[in-house]
């Protein structure tokens, strides 16, 4: 008996507030981690699956976490004509069990952000801040973000001012900006009163 029958692939997609942004989500565990290709040469060295998407014309950026993948349209099409073609394309490629990521990109990702000095270190009573600022960003942001089909990373935090990057869809999303100043610095400034703005850098 052939017990590696593959299990089908389900695939549904969801609107996230960026409406140049779908999200496609899958029953299967794509990638354990973020990861987000503005542009194909990026995603040359690393997804296999990003790629794959990225010869498609109508595709401007691609996202993976966990169990969906995010994809940025061209301004210049229309969902309706492209979201069936996208959802078997990316159905076909899974069912097929492709290469989604190549292995190392978590820790080559690391190893950019330390060079981009993003990994100083804060010492004293700011450290004790840095922490708490990033579990309040990971344990009630991150969820929702994600739910939306992006991501949000703490990056620094210097005289009061929180800097995090925007991936995925929330990336160029015209919510975003809104979302940041109404929703993530409102409660960061109640939680550590030490918060004086939150800012976004687009990853």
């Amino acid at each position: 008996m052939d017990t590696a029958v593959k299990n089908p692939v389900m695939i549904y997609t969801e609107q996230t507030p960026n409406p140049e942004s779908l999200k496609f989500v899958t029953n299967k565990m794509l990638y354990k981690g973020t990861a987000d290709f503005r542009t194909a040469d990026l995603a040359k060295e690393w997804s296999p699956l990003a790629i794959d998407l990225f010869e498609l014309p109508y595709v401007k950026g691609v996202y993976v976490c966990n169990n969906f993948v995010t994809v940025t349209k061209e301004f210049n099409y229309n969902w309706e004509d492209i979201m069936l073609k996208l959802k078997e394309h990316i159905k076909a490629y899974v069912q097929e069990g492709k290469t989604i990521m190549n292995d190392g990109f978590a820790e080559a990702m690391e190893k950019i952000e330390a060079e981009k000095g993003v990994g100083y270190e804060y010492t004293g009573e700011e450290a004790e801040l840095v922490k708490k600022i990033k579990d309040l960003i990971d344990t009630y942001v991150k969820p929702a973000v994600e739910m939306d089909g992006g991501n949000i990373e703490f990056k620094s935090f210097d005289q009061g001012k929180v800097t995090v990057e925007l991936q995925g869809s929330c990336s160029g999303c015209p919510s975003s900006s809104v979302t940041l100043k109404a929703g993530i610095e409102g409660m960061l400034k109640r939680m550590v009163p030490e918060v004086t703005e939150v800012v976004a850098q687009m990853g």
